[in-house]
């Protein structure tokens, strides 16, 4: 509810927003950004959705509007003299957006985050942040709810996705009745069928995707207590078997189903880097590991970068993990 009240107060002195979300967004930030931008115009508010880049060609399809512009078509395009309101959601950070979308925020009277990753308490307390929320999206639906805005196809599409993505297709533990309420309203307005939703956002696959999906499987590891589980995914592999980068983000939830794992673990190259993504499925607060290792994120989904051979930095990282689990089930 205080949250709400911020965000009418925001609202009330508010004739042009810009809304944008954090770099290399994923469905949640998108998602999120398209429904509240519709929603927003609807009050009639002139509003600008702008990212540091274009949005992914994988997540094109949920803004069938086409709102969400890059910073270099917003500059080149709109001639903007003053921004109200400075709204970014699915971060708390003003680093997360770019240094673009950074220099814009100094440039507007108020601003605000829309979020559900954890924040210190002072920030949390001016800003609409809720990190007992499933997703972003499930925020941004509560509060069109509030503002007596009805659903639209348009909005629908990226909301279900936003909530269906960053929930692990709603298995994780923040998903409660009143995200299944709101997924109930989405649904009702007649553009949802999860089935196809689902595919849109994870694609068909080809043989050679599944042949490398079996192979990484196959070689999938454990610690020996069987509590942590994990992958190891090579660049050179990516070559062999045609597979495309972001084709490999839900590997990591074929670990879930494991009996005992409480940790999963996925280990991509990326050049010098590896991308180390972590998924729970017990009270471990990943969200908290990541952070320890240079990451970040919430307690069952957070990832970090990592700088090294592949290799030595699964061993050296499964041993952190271990001893952070060990440092937890001592206290």
């Amino acid at each position: 509810m205080e949250s709400l009240t911020r965000f009418r107060h925001y609202l009330e002195e508010a004739n042009t927003i810009l809304i944008t979300t954090h770099i290399i967004p994923d469905a949640d930030g998108i998602g999120s950004q398209i429904a509240l931008g519709l929603a927003l115009k609807q009050l009639g508010k002139t509003v600008y959705c702008v990212n540091e880049e274009e949005i992914p060609k994988k997540l094109k399809y949920l803004d069938a509007k086409n709102i969400v512009i890059s910073f270099k078509e917003f500059k080149k395009k709109m001639n903007v003299n003053e921004i109200n309101l400075f709204i970014i959601v699915d971060a708390n950070n003003p680093d997360r957006v770019g240094p673009n979308l950074q220099k814009l925020t100094q440039k507007s009277q108020n601003f605000l985050y829309i979020d559900h990753h954890p924040s210190p308490r002072e920030i949390s307390s001016l800003h609409c942040i809720d990190h007992e929320t499933s997703a972003t999206g499930e925020i941004i639906g509560r509060l069109i709810n509030e503002l007596k805005i009805e659903f639209t196809a348009d909005m629908a599409i990226p909301l279900y996705t936003a909530i269906m993505v960053d929930s692990s297709s709603f298995r994780y533990p923040k998903v409660n009745a009143n995200t299944h309420r709101l997924i109930a309203q989405l649904m009702e307005t007649g553009a949802i069928r999860p089935s196809s939703t689902y595919n849109m956002m994870y694609g068909t696959r080809s043989i050679d995707h599944m042949k490398f999906l079996g192979k990484i499987l196959s070689e999938a590891e454990t610690n020996k207590e069987k509590t942590i589980a994990w992958i190891s995914i090579r660049e050179s592999d990516l070559k062999k078997f045609n597979v495309n980068l972001e084709d490999t983000y839900g590997f990591i939830n074929h670990l879930l189903v494991l009996d005992e794992v409480e940790i999963a673990c996925m280990f991509r190259e990326e050049g010098e880097f590896v991308k180390v993504s972590l998924r729970s499925t017990s009270t471990c607060d990943v969200g908290t590991m990541a952070h320890a290792l240079g990451g970040g994120g919430h307690n069952h989904s957070a990832a970090t970068q990592i700088k090294g051979d592949l290799d030595h930095v699964v061993k050296r990282t499964i041993f952190q993990l271990s001893i952070m689990m060990d440092s937890l089930k001592n206290k």
